[in-house]
């Protein structure tokens, strides 16, 4: 009777004989992608900052109506 090690083998033979299983999902793809492209955003636009005068951001408006939207 074979022992343990066989069928280990025989799995890794077969892996060998059809190639590694390399598809990814949609998302292992897409959401690295969508966080650097945010990122790069939020780099490219912080060369317009400026100090704070009292007067709500554009972001911080968006949220507030999410907010409302929401709550």
């Amino acid at each position: 009777m074979p022992g343990p090690r066989a069928a280990t083998g025989r799995r890794a033979a077969t892996r060998a004989r059809h190639g590694a299983d390399a598809r990814l999902h949609w998302w292992a793809l897409a959401l690295p992608a969508l966080a650097f492209g945010l990122l790069l955003l939020l780099l490219a636009g912080s060369a317009e900052a400026h100090a704070a005068t009292g007067e709500a951001t554009g972001l911080l408006h968006v949220t507030q109506q999410l907010l409302r939207a929401v709550g």
